[in-house]
């Protein structure tokens, strides 16, 4: 038994990046657990939840203006990724990793998004 959204392969990548950026926060000085730590954490874990809350609605325009919340929280993620590439917390290849995961997802729900009617 699952529900209809752990189907979804959006959902299913966008809780695969929420735990990457969880892990790569970890790593961020500790003076930062107020400040950007804890903003892409949770940038990070909205996109999956708002998958979830929108799939769940009785209409699809409901469902379409969830998607929008995760695309704009995955596209605050992308912003804190450079924020912290810039205050040198994450490597450049560890950057480029996340950066195209996070890429590939945006594509990927932004085509979703346009095909619900």
């Amino acid at each position: 038994m699952e529900f209809k959204f752990e189907k979804l392969i959006i959902w299913q990548k966008a809780m695969e990046l929420g735990e990457l950026i969880d892990k790569l926060a970890h790593k961020f000085p500790k003076d930062e657990v107020y400040n950007l730590s804890s903003q892409i954490r949770r940038a990070g874990d909205s996109i999956a939840l708002n998958i979830s809350e929108g799939s769940i609605g009785q209409s699809n325009p409901e469902f379409k203006k969830f998607m929008g919340y995760s695309i704009r929280s995955l596209a605050e993620v992308v912003t804190c990724l450079h924020k912290a590439k810039l205050r040198k917390y994450v490597p450049e290849d560890e950057f480029l990793i996340l950066y195209e995961f996070s890429f590939n997802l945006m594509n990927m729900m932004v085509s979703f998004k346009n095909k619900i009617k």
